[in-house]
C-alpha cells in the first residue's frame, strides 16, 4: 500500500499499535506465569488490564476514523515477544529470570512508547484532538510503566539476581576450598613452622 499522505501514514501507525497490543495481550499472561516477585507480578497483571483499555481506546480512534484498525500484523513486536518467549524457555534462576523478563517488557514499552509518541503527533497535525488526548493517555501509562519497572529492578529485583549468582559462587569457592582446604593449611601450617 502507498503512503500518499500523512493520513494514511497516521492510520497505518494506528494499525501497527493495534497488532502489537492485542500481541501483548496475548504474551502477558506467560509472562505473568513465570515471574516469581510478587511486586513484579503485579506490575504485569496491572499492566494487561491497561494494555486492553489502551486496545480499546484505539478501537475509539478507528470508529471515529471509520476504519477498522486489526487484521494488520506488526512485525517489530512479533520480533520482540519472540525473544522475550526464548529468554521464558531458557532454564534460569527466577531471580534471574526476573531480571531477563523486565528487560524484555522494557523493550517491548519502549517501541510503543516511540510507536504511540508518533501517532500522537500525527493526530496533532491533523488536528484529531481527541485521537490526540487519547494516544497521549496512553503514551503516558507506557511511561509510567517503563519507570515502575526501572524501580523494581534498581530497588529488588537485579539485586536479587545478583545476590543469588554470589550465593551459587560463595557455594562453588567453599566446595573448592573445602576439596583443597586440608592440602592447603598443611602447606601454610609447614610455612609457618619453618619461619619460626
Amino acid at each position: 500500500m502507498a503512503l500518499e499522505s500523512l493520513q494514511e501514514l497516521y492510520l497505518e501507525q494506528l494499525k501497527d499499535l493495534h497488532s502489537a497490543e492485542e500481541q501483548i495481550i496475548e504474551a502477558l499472561p506467560k509472562m505473568i506465569e513465570k515471574t516469581s516477585h510478587t511486586e513484579l507480578r503485579q506490575a504485569f497483571e496491572t499492566h494487561l488490564k491497561q494494555t486492553r483499555e489502551q486496545l480499546r481506546r484505539l478501537d475509539q480512534i478507528g470508529q471515529r476514523a471509520g476504519q477498522k484498525l486489526s487484521g494488520h500484523k506488526c512485525k517489530g513486536m512479533e520480533g520482540l515477544l519472540e525473544e522475550g518467549e526464548e529468554t521464558m524457555k531458557k532454564r534460569a534462576d527466577s531471580d534471574v529470570l526476573d531480571a531477563a523478563l523486565i528487560a524484555a517488557a522494557q523493550r517491548v514499552e519502549h517501541y510503543e512508547m516511540a510507536g504511540y509518541g508518533c501517532a500522537r503527533t500525527y493526530a496533532h497535525l491533523l488536528g484529531l484532538n481527541d485521537d490526540m488526548k487519547l494516544l497521549q493517555q496512553t503514551l503516558d501509562e507506557e511511561g509510567d510503566t517503563d519507570h515502575l519497572l526501572t524501580d523494581l529492578a534498581e530497588r529488588v529485583i537485579n539485586d536479587d539476581a545478583l545476590t543469588g549468582e554470589r550465593q551459587v559462587g560463595r557455594g562453588v569457592e567453599r566446595d573448592a576450598d573445602m576439596a583443597t582446604g586440608s592440602s592447603s593449611r598443611r602447606s601454610r601450617t609447614k610455612d609457618s613452622e619453618a619461619r619460626q
